[in-house]
C-alpha cells in the first residue's frame, strides 16, 4: 500500500511561497488518510459476514436435507459395523435357454450376539431355543455369559424368525444383511446347478460363492461386477427338464432301481437340453458329503458324469460302424456268428446261450450279438479299434462344463489284449458315463462329426472333428432303427416319432473281491430321434432295475430302460417342437389313369 504523506512538499514550498498555512493541508490529508482506514475496515467486516452467512446458510440446509431424507426412509436396524475389506455379495442370476430364473439372490438376514450388550441372557437364551427348536439353551447361555465379544447365533433366519427375534428386545442380539442364493425350482436340475454357501463374511455382508455344479464351474463369471449382473444362460430347458425328472423317477420306481440318469443332447451343437440323476436334492438345503459308504449311493452323486459303467451291448453300433467306414463289411455281409468262439483262452458267449448262425452285420446289431461283434474287431484289429474309441472320446473326461464332469474318467483295460478288445466291442472291459455315450451317439446322428456336450446356450452347430462318413453314419442310424422294428428294442417305438437306438445291459462288477453280481445290472437304452432325421439324442441309465410284472423278474434293457426312453420321448419331442410325422417308406409303382 503507498502511504500518502502529511506534509507532501509539492504542496508545502508553494504554500509557504504564498504565505498560506501548512498546517491546513496537513489536517486534510490526516482527515483523508482516516477516512480511507475506515473503508478498508468496513470492507473487511461486511466479507467476513458474508462468508459467515454463507457457512450458517450450507449449514442448516444439510441439516434440513439430512431430516428430509430420514423422514422418508425405512426404519432399520441399528448394527455394529467394523474396519475391513468390503465384501461383494453380488452375484448373477442363472437361466435356461429361454430366460427362466434357474438361480437367484435373495435378502434375508443373519442373527449374532453381542453378549456384553446383553440384558437378559438366561431370558434370551430360553426364548430363542423357543424360536429355533434346533438350538441347545444350555450352550447359549454359556455362551452369552461367557467371555465371548461376538457369536453367530443362525447364518439365514426368516422373516418370521426375525421379527420373532426382534420381539425379545434385548440390544445385544443385532440383526446383520444377507444375500442368500435362492433357487425357485427346488430339486428340479439340482446336480447341475450344484448350489452355493457363504465363503468370507462379516456381520454387514457374506460373499455367495459356488460349491458343486456351474455354480462353481463358473463362480468368477458369476461374482464378476464387470459383467453387469449379465445372467449366465444355460443350455437346458426347464419344461423338458421338468417332463424328464417326471418321467424318470416314475420309471425308477415302477422298475425298482436304486438310480437312474437321462442325458437329452442336441446332435448338431451339443447342448445338453436336459441332464437328469436320481436320487437328487435339493439345493436350497444343500446335504453334506457322505464320509462313509458308496459315494455313489449318495444323492450328491451325479450319475450322467461321475458314474461310470460298463455300458453293454449299446457300444456294439460302433464296432459295426467302424467295420463298415474300414470297408471290412458292408450292412448286409454275412458273418458266422455260431459257436464255439474263443479268445486269449475264454469262451465269447451270447445272451442265453442263444446261437444265431450266419447273419449280417445290421442283424449282429439287431440280434445283439457278442460273437458277431467279437469277430469284426478283430478283423479291425486292436490298435484300429483304441484310436477309433479315443477318437470318439472315450478315453478322457467330457467337456461338460460342470465340475463332477473331471472325475468321470472311463475306466480302460490295464493291457489291450485281443480279448480285451472283444469284451469292449460288445461294451465290457470299458467303463465310461452316460454322457460319453450321448456324445458318441450323437456323432453318429449328425453324419459323423463328433460334438462337445456343453451346458452353455450356443448360437448355431459346434461340429467337430470327423469321425466317420456320412455314408457310415446313415448305415449305422439304418440299423439302430431296425433295432426298434426288427430287434431288442420294440418298446421304443413312439406313434409319430421314428425311434433309432440300442439297447446294453451289462452286469455290475463287485466292489471287492472281483467278478460280477449275477442279479444286479446296469441297464442302457441310447437312442436318437426321429430316425430318418435325428435332431436329438437320449441315453436312458437304470441302476439294478427289476421288472416283476411277469412270472420272472426281468432285468434286461429291453424290459426296463426302453419303456421308460419311449415314454419320456413321447413327452419331450412335443415340447421340443418336433411334431408328429409319418416316416418316410418307398412309394409302389402306381400309373395315374384319370384325374377324375
Amino acid at each position: 500500500m503507498t502511504r500518502t504523506p502529511l506534509r507532501p512538499l509539492a504542496r508545502i514550498l508553494p504554500a509557504r511561497a504564498a504565505g498560506e498555512s501548512t498546517e491546513a493541508i496537513e489536517r486534510e490529508n490526516l482527515r483523508n488518510r482516516h477516512e480511507e482506514m475506515r473503508d478498508r475496515a468496513r470492507q473487511r467486516a461486511e466479507g467476513r459476514l458474508l462468508v459467515l452467512g454463507l457457512f450458517f446458510f450450507c449449514a442448516f440446509a444439510t441439516v434440513g436435507v439430512r431430516m428430509g431424507m430420514l423422514a422418508t426412509s425405512e426404519p432399520v436396524e441399528p448394527r455394529a459395523s467394523a474396519q475391513g475389506a468390503v465384501i461383494s455379495a453380488a452375484r448373477a442370476d442363472i437361466v435356461d435357454r429361454h430366460g427362466r430364473l434357474l438361480a437367484t439372490n435373495f435378502e434375508t438376514h443373519a442373527l449374532y450376539a453381542q453378549p456384553p450388550h446383553m440384558i437378559d441372557p438366561e431370558a434370551s437364551a430360553r426364548k430363542l431355543a423357543e424360536i429355533f427348536p434346533d438350538l441347545d439353551e444350555n450352550k447359549l447361555l454359556k455362551d452369552f455369559t461367557g467371555k465371548r465379544k461376538f457369536l453367530w447365533v443362525r447364518r439365514k433366519i426368516s422373516p418370521e424368525q426375525m421379527q420373532a427375534v426382534h420381539e425379545i428386545g434385548d440390544p445385544g442380539l443385532l440383526f446383520g444383511p444377507r444375500d442368500m442364493r435362492l433357487y425357485p425350482n427346488g430339486t428340479l436340475a439340482a446336480h447341475v446347478l450344484g448350489g452355493a454357501s457363504f465363503g468370507k463374511e462379516g456381520v454387514s455382508a457374506a460373499e455367495v460363492i459356488g460349491v458343486a455344479g456351474v455354480e462353481k464351474q463358473f463362480d468368477d463369471y458369476l461374482r464378476d461386477p464387470a459383467n453387469g449382473q449379465k445372467p449366465l444362460e444355460l443350455a437346458l430347458d426347464l419344461t423338458v427338464q421338468a417332463a424328464a425328472e417326471r418321467v424318470l423317477h416314475g420309471g425308477m420306481r415302477l422298475m425298482n432301481a436304486k438310480g437312474a440318469s437321462s442325458v437329452l443332447m442336441d446332435v448338431k451343437t451339443g447342448e445338453v437340453i436336459s441332464v437328469v440323476s436320481l436320487p437328487h436334492f435339493d439345493p436350497n438345503n444343500r446335504p453334506r458329503p457322505a464320509t462313509t459308504g458308496d459315494q455313489s449311493d449318495s444323492p450328491l452323486f451325479n450319475r450322467s458324469v461321475q458314474g461310470v459303467y460298463e455300458l453293454g451291448s449299446a457300444f456294439k453300433i460302433f464296432t459295426a460302424a467302424q467295420a463298415v467306414e474300414l470297408g471290412i463289411v458292408t450292412p448286409s455281409t454275412i458273418i458266422n456268428t455260431a459257436g464255439p468262439m474263443r479268445v486269449g483262452g475264454f469262451r465269447i458267449g451270447e445272451f442265453q446261450n442263444k446261437n444265431y448262425g450266419k447273419i449280417s452285420v445290421a442283424d449282429i446289431v439287431v440280434k445283439s450279438s457278442n460273437r458277431g461283434t467279437g469277430r469284426l474287431v478283430l478283423q479291425i484289429g486292436k490298435e484300429r479299434q483304441q484310436e477309433f474309441l479315443k477318437k470318439m472320446g472315450f478315453f478322457e473326461p467330457t467337456d461338460f462344463e460342470i465340475v463332477e464332469a473331471r472325475q468321470g474318467k472311463p475306466l480302460l483295460p490295464r493291457r489291450w489284449t485281443d480279448l480285451s478288445a472283444v469284451t469292449v466291442s460288445y461294451g465290457h472291459g470299458l467303463s465310461s458315463s452316460p454322457m460319453h455315450l450321448a456324445a458318441g451317439y450323437a456323432a453318429i446322428a449328425n453324419g459323423g462329426r463328433m460334438v462337445k456336450p456343453t451346458i452353455l446356450k450356443q448360437d448355431g452347430p459346434r461340429l467337430g472333428e470327423r469321425v466317420m462318413s456320412e455314408g457310415t453314419a446313415r448305415a449305422a442310424r439304418a440299423m439302430l432303427r431296425k433295432v426298434v422294428t426288427d430287434g431288442t428294442a420294440s418298446m421304443a417305438e413312439v406313434p409319430g416319432y421314428a425311434v433309432g437306438g440300442k439297447t446294453g445291459t451289462a452286469d455290475k462288477p463287485k466292489a471287492r473281491g472281483g467278478g460280477y453280481y449275477d442279479d444286479k445290472v446296469i441297464a442302457t437304452f441310447a437312442t436318437m430321434f426321429p430316425a430318418h432325421d435325428p435332431k436329438y439324442v437320449l441315453v436312458v441309465t437304470l441302476d439294478e432295475p427289476v421288472e416283476t410284472s411277469g412270472d420272472k423278474p426281468r432285468r434286461s434293457a429291453g424290459w426296463t430302460a426302453v419303456p421308460v426312453a419311449a415314454e419320456m420321448i413321447g413327452r419331450v419331442a412335443p415340447l421340443l417342437g418336433l411334431r408328429p410325422s409319418v416316416e418316410p417308406v418307398s412309394l409302389a409303382d402306381i400309373t395315374l389313369t384319370s384325374s377324375n
